[in-house]
């Protein structure tokens, strides 16, 4: 087989069982968008256009409740501004290539393919770069068949939220998380932004989501900043 062949197979491969670890997280988002005066176009638009699981599903609750735009538009910025963050991760080692490249690798890098980053070749070569764009491209084709599962089961059975397909949203970040706690500021990170997450939430409190966030980032770059400082000194 050829190289371009198995770099397509192979992202493919790779990428599938967080495709399929997502279709609750999808159906739950077509659905819910539907049950809250979405049309169908509206969803599908919204999968297709900003493809970004949490904040779809933050954005969708939000705007049914009335939130305000602006509490809206700044919500989702801080949840998608992860982003940012695994842009500049990767900028190193794709700022050499096209943007014929770079274009797409960025509109596909979620969080499940930036899972599949850290490794120290990644996107150097070609078939890196097709490897790359095949796992992220089939996670989006397959979210966007979620996705419409999700519109048709909305408009056909009853309110999907009571089977607790939110679940899947805690059980793939999870699983993303996990395996990139390798040192004492990751760890506190999350440790922090699921505790800060917990008690706001249970507050009743607006804008607990983006808190809680920023407390985790400010305790896991102090605990950086501190470790680093212990490590320098003589």
């Amino acid at each position: 087989m050829q190289p371009v062949k198995k770099a397509i197979l192979k992202g493919f491969l790779d990428m599938l069982p967080l495709c399929l670890a997502v279709i609750p997280w999808g159906i739950l988002c077509g659905s819910l968008a539907i049950q809250n005066g979405f049309s169908a176009l509206e969803t599908q638009a919204m999968s297709l256009l900003v493809f970004a699981g949490s904040a779809q599903l933050v954005a969708i609750e939000l705007i049914a409740g009335n939130t305000p735009l602006l509490t809206i538009l700044f919500t989702t910025f801080i949840i998608s501004s992860r982003h940012f963050l695994y842009g500049l991760a990767v900028r190193h080692k794709v700022i050499d290539q096209p943007m014929r490249w770079r274009l797409p690798v960025s509109f596909v890098l979620t969080d499940e393919l930036f899972a599949f980053s850290h490794h120290r070749k990644a996107y150097r070569t070609k078939t890196r770069l097709i490897y790359a764009l095949s796992a992220g491209f089939s996670f989006y084709i397959a979210w966007n068949i979620w996705t419409f599962i999700g519109i048709v089961a909305g408009t056909m059975l009853p309110d999907l939220t009571n089977l607790g397909l939110d679940f899947a949203i805690a059980a793939t970040f999870i699983a993303l998380v996990i395996p990139g706690i390798k040192n004492l500021a990751s760890l506190v990170t999350v440790i922090v932004a699921g505790i800060s997450a917990t008690l706001l939430k249970s507050t009743g409190f607006e804008l607990w989501l983006v808190c809680s966030a920023l407390l985790a980032m400010a305790a896991g770059y102090s605990t950086a900043r501190l470790t680093t400082k212990k490590e320098v000194t003589p």
